[in-house]
């Protein structure tokens, strides 16, 4: 069986649209939500998001090619090429058969139909675009970098609500383990800060209407939190194994030992209160990766604020872990970025890998208040040192998808 590691790291955020970056954001509690200026707001529930800044698509792609890809696939383009390029990979030295792509989004390509809608409404059918459909569908970011880096083996668009990230670099890791691909391009982008997107949830009572403080509004297992925080961007990681990264000498940021996937079956939208689902999915992660509960350092926690959803996680953390559960920080990025959606689980393993590499724990920000019933270490406001072999970063989707993976510092 082959071992699986990552070797290269790409991202777009509201924090920063770059690994080094966003590491010193995440590390040093900077909050990257704001007010949403794109279109007026005043009637809507909810009028923050975290938005990914200064990314400019048509100087990265040219202008004629930007126009005919929505920007949840601008973001994953972007993000793959600083991933490939930082992975040191020459598609022209390895072989094409063995490189695959596993990128998924939770919502796709929905501003581009809201914009073709108001054409067709407004000037009619002759005047829609032939490129919605390509542009709109959620395998396109998958798609595109698969075409714009030529790689021929395997490509998969998961869709698993906001677990993609975590669905797309376990599975992925199943492919290579198995010794089915050498490489796999891997992660989860979305860009839905939207009217209709921002409608739906602020009235399903999903998002935060603390309106009056952005950067206070993401605040997970704070006893005054009143909903998560929609946000975009896209965070890419490449995938190999060991033996083929050894044989390149690539850089070999960590190591991907265990994935567990469940579901609720509970609720659309709702999280199992008691947490089973979490609790499964962390449980086969560990047993996948062939360690116990004692060995994981940290958590990086799925944590989207809202209020059934930090305690059922937080029961599942007591159940599975016992008494180590309160030896254990538990960290939430998502304070910080806002809830990225179906690029948050690549985000989040991204951040897991700078925090084995080095031993610094991010911290969760905005627990002025904590929850009773959330009663676990936290790491409340300022990053701490710590050492760290192992660590296991949690997502979970609308439908009760579930994905855990665990990662491990690299060591020969």
């Amino acid at each position: 069986m082959e071992r699986v590691v990552i070797t290269g790291m790409g991202i777009v955020s509201p924090i920063g649209n770059n690994v080094d970056t966003f590491w010193q954001q995440l590390s040093s509690g900077q909050s990257g939500i704001r007010s949403i200026d794109a279109f007026d707001t005043q009637r809507y529930k909810s009028t923050i998001a975290g938005v990914v800044q200064d990314f400019d698509a048509d100087a990265l792609f040219g202008r004629k090619e930007a126009r005919r890809m929505d920007r949840f696939t601008q973001f994953a383009i972007a993000a793959a090429d600083q991933a490939i390029q930082d992975a040191g990979l020459d598609m022209n030295q390895v072989n094409r058969e063995r490189v695959g792509v596993y990128v998924g989004s939770g919502i796709g390509g929905i501003q581009s139909l809201l914009d073709q809608h108001q054409t067709l409404l407004q000037r009619g059918p002759e005047r829609v675009s032939p490129t919605l459909v390509p542009s709109m569908i959620a395998n396109s970011a998958a798609a595109m970098i698969s075409i714009r880096i030529g790689s021929w083996g395997p490509t998969l668009a998961p869709v698993t609500a906001c677990s993609i990230g975590n669905t797309a670099i376990g599975e992925a890791m199943r492919m290579i383990r198995a010794g089915d691909a050498d490489v796999i391009i891997a992660g989860g982008t979305e860009s839905a800060t939207n009217e209709v997107s921002l409608a739906s949830f602020g009235n399903a009572t999903a998002v935060s209407t603390r309106n009056d403080a952005p950067e206070a509004a993401s605040r997970p297992f704070d006893q005054d939190r009143d909903g998560f925080v929609m946000s975009e961007g896209a965070g890419i990681v490449v995938l190999e194994s060991l033996s083929h990264a050894l044989s390149r000498q690539a850089p070999i940021y960590a190591e991907v030992i265990g994935y567990g996937a469940s579901s609720d079956a509970y609720h659309m939208v709702a999280t199992h209160p008691e947490g089973r689902g979490a609790l499964l999915a962390m449980k086969t992660a560990l047993a996948n990766a062939r360690i116990t509960p004692e060995q994981v350092d940290v958590i990086s926690a799925h944590a989207t604020s809202t209020v059934i959803g930090d305690i059922s996680e937080t029961l599942a953390i007591r159940q599975l872990f016992g008494e180590h559960a309160y030896k254990l920080p538990v960290t939430a990025n998502k304070s910080i970025t806002g809830h990225m959606l179906g690029a948050a689980g690549g985000a989040e393993a991204i951040a897991l890998v700078q925090t084995l590499r080095h031993g610094l724990i991010p911290p969760t920000i905005n627990l002025e208040h904590p929850d009773p019933a959330c009663d676990l270490d936290y790491v409340p406001h300022t990053a701490r040192k710590a050492n760290m072999q192992i660590g296991l970063s949690n997502s979970f989707g609308f439908g009760g998808h579930n994905a855990v993976i665990v990662l491990k510092r690299y060591e020969e």
